[in-house]
C-alpha cells in the first residue's frame, strides 16, 4: 500500500506570496501521491470589506450568509485555489483545483441551528475517493479549498482542517494516510509566548490532562479534536508545526498518537 500525504496550509502562509511561493517550491518536489488542503486567509475579510459587505463573526467564528458565501466561494475556489494550482504547474506538479463539489468529493449537510445559526456552513458527512485515487494513481494532486456541497445544489462553506483531516481518512482505505497541519508555530505550545516549549507528543491520555489544566491555547482544540478524530479513524500519522517538518524530520513539531 502507498502512502499519502495529507498536507494543510493556513492563511500565515497564504497570505505571505514569498512565503506561499516558497512552500509550493518545496511541496512540488515530495515524492508520491499527496493532496493539499488550503485555507482561506484574510483575502476574503478584505475583499467583503471593500464591497461594503459587513463580515459577522460569533466566537471567532465567521457566519456565512448569502452574500458571504459568495465571496468566499470567489476568494478560496477562485482565486487561491487557482494561483496555488498554476504556482504547482510552473514548479511541475501537475494539479487540479478542487472543492468539495467536484467531483462529489466532499458531500457536507448545513449545520443545524442550536444556539447559533452560522448560515451556509457545512459538517461533513461523507468523502467519496472513487475521483480522487484515479488522479492520485496518475501522478495528478488534488488541491482543496474549504467549501463542499449538500448534493442538492447549495455550497457550504466548511472548516478547512475538518477537510483535511475527512479526506485522510476517507483515503485511508485506499493509502497508508499521513495528514499534517501547517501553520506559523513550530507545534502544540506549552506556553504561548514561547515558541520552543512544543509539546512533541501528544496522546489521548495526556491530551486530557492538558485540557484540564488548561495548559492549550484554547485556539488549537479544534485543530486537535480533527487530529484525534483522524487518528482514530486509521490515518496512520498526524503531525502539526511549520512546514518544514515535511522535509526535515528533525525539525521540531507535534506528533499525535492514540
Amino acid at each position: 500500500m502507498k502512502t499519502i500525504k495529507v498536507i494543510k496550509i493556513g492563511g500565515n502562509i497564504i497570505d505571505n506570496e514569498e512565503a506561499l511561493a516558497a512552500f509550493l517550491k518545496d511541496f512540488a518536489t515530495i515524492v508520491g501521491p499527496k493532496v493539499l488542503v488550503h485555507g482561506g486567509g484574510k483575502l476574503a475579510t478584505k475583499l467583503a470589506e471593500q464591497m461594503n459587505i459587513p463580515v459577522k463573526m460569533t466566537d471567532g467564528r465567521r457566519i456565512t450568509d448569502p452574500e458571504t458565501l459568495d465571496i468566499i466561494t470567489m476568494v478560496y475556489a477562485g482565486k487561491i485555489n487557482k494561483n496555488i494550482v498554476a504556482q504547482l504547474q510552473a514548479n511541475n506538479c501537475n494539479a487540479i483545483g478542487f472543492s468539495g463539489a467536484d467531483g462529489n468529493t466532499i458531500v457536507s449537510e448545513k449545520r443545524p441551528i442550536k444556539t447559533m445559526d452560522y448560515g451556509f456552513v457545512g459538517d461533513v458527512k461523507k468523502v467519496n475517493t472513487n475521483v480522487l485515487e484515479i488522479l492520485l494513481n496518475n501522478n495528478i494532486t488534488p488541491v482543496f479549498c474549504a467549501i463542499s456541497h449538500d448534493e442538492n445544489g447549495q455550497l457550504l462553506n466548511t472548516n478547512a482542517d475538518t477537510i483535511a483531516s475527512e479526506l485522510a481518512i476517507g483515503l485511508s482505505s485506499i493509502f497508508n494516510t499521513e495528514l499534517y497541519y501547517c501553520f506559523e508555530k513550530n507545534g502544540v505550545l506549552e506556553d504561548v509566548e514561547n515558541d520552543d516549549s512544543v509539546i512533541e507528543n501528544i496522546n489521548t491520555e495526556n491530551y486530557k490532562t492538558l485540557k484540564e489544566n488548561n495548559i492549550i491555547f484554547e485556539g488549537m482544540l479544534p485543530k486537535l479534536d480533527n487530529c484525534f478524530h483522524a487518528i482514530h479513524k486509521n490515518v496512520q500519522k498526524v503531525c502539526i508545526g511549520k512546514s518544514d517538518m515535511l522535509f526535515n524530520t528533525n525539525n521540531k513539531h507535534t506528533t499525535i498518537t492514540k
